[in-house]
């Protein structure tokens, strides 16, 4: 039995942290037929692996999914770090406040 319960507490814990951000977009009127529109960029039909804005997308003639490449640093020190996010790399840095650019702790959440 503890087995089990350990097994389920383990898968809880993986699908969590593998869960991305996710969101729909349906076709809007004036969308072009050819393509689908994130942030004022027309994406060609079919799979997206990266935006521009690090989504992993499917534009389809009825819309648009899309979910995250990042997650998003969460319980972190606040008061002395900040949050920077990172295009190149799609992910984000959390660094100290006052200028010495070292890296804080934090605990990753999705989104």
């Amino acid at each position: 039995m503890k087995i089990f319960l350990a097994f389920f507490v383990a898968m809880g814990i993986i699908v969590t942290l593998g869960d991305a951000d996710c969101f729909t977009a349906l076709r809007k009127p004036g969308w072009p037929q050819k393509g689908c529109m994130m942030n004022g960029k027309l994406y060609p039909l079919g799979h997206i692996e990266r935006t521009e804005f690090c989504y992993k997308c499917d534009c389809e003639k009825d819309g648009m999914r899309c979910c995250s490449l990042f997650f998003t640093p969460s319980h972190y020190d606040g008061e002395n770090c900040k949050i920077i996010f990172n295009r190149k790399r799609c992910d984000y840095d959390v660094l100290q406040k006052d200028g010495t650019s070292k890296v804080c702790s934090f605990i990753a959440s999705v989104g």
